[in-house]
């Protein structure tokens, strides 16, 4: 299946550089409650963000291969700078994990070795649907570990699916820049939020 259109954005955090193939959403409407009172939103999704929707929602993996080569493809050009690619450690416990299946998909592709070797010190699910900032980060502070074995001197691409405030992705650069001692962090993800909560 061929890629499809993407408007990489760019993401900030401790990373050498990073981002985004595309905003998660282009626009949510509410459109009225359902009969159990919950707010329905009208939403439009950019076609990568569609694809990751189906994949993590409704177990669609179909959407993989489009996935992984619209990602590859954006990342041939700067294969060079990576030596191996770190997915982020699932904080939801799913029987498929979409980025670790989509972090092995884009490494096969590009040829760079995939290694799941960020551990969680304790479960990481009390993170969902905190959105303050620093509640976030003393959640997050000593969450994360990693066996400087396997990334010393490494310039790494971390990977997760979607990005919202950073405060994951840099709490993990943070660990594998000092812990891991690696040469160097980049950051992709498939999609963005247009906001960071």
């Amino acid at each position: 299946m061929a890629a499809v259109q993407i408007h990489p954005q760019k993401i900030d955090g401790r990373w050498q550089s990073g981002c985004a193939l595309d905003l998660h959403t282009t626009s949510s409407i509410p459109i009225g409650p359902n009969e159990h009172g919950h707010m329905q939103f009208q939403t439009v999704r950019p076609p990568i963000a569609e694809l990751l929707y189906q994949l993590k929602y409704r177990g669609d993996q179909t959407a993989v291969s489009v996935i992984v080569e619209t990602a590859a493809a954006f990342l041939a050009p700067h294969r060079q700078k990576f030596d191996l690619i770190i997915p982020v450690p699932p904080s939801t416990p799913r029987t498929i994990q979409p980025v670790i299946v989509l972090a092995n998909g884009i490494g096969a592709s590009a040829r760079l070795p995939v290694l799941n070797c960020i551990t969680t010190t304790r479960s990481a699910t009390q993170l969902k649907g905190v959105t303050d900032p620093e509640q976030r980060n003393k959640l997050l502070e000593g969450l994360f570990a990693v066996d400087a074995m396997h990334t010393t001197g490494k310039k790494i691409l971390l990977f997760d699916d979607l990005f919202r405030s950073g405060s994951t992705m840099n709490a993990i650069t943070d660990v594998l820049m000092n812990q891991g001692k690696s040469a160097s962090v980049y950051a992709l993800t498939i999609t963005k939020t247009r906001s960071n909560q």
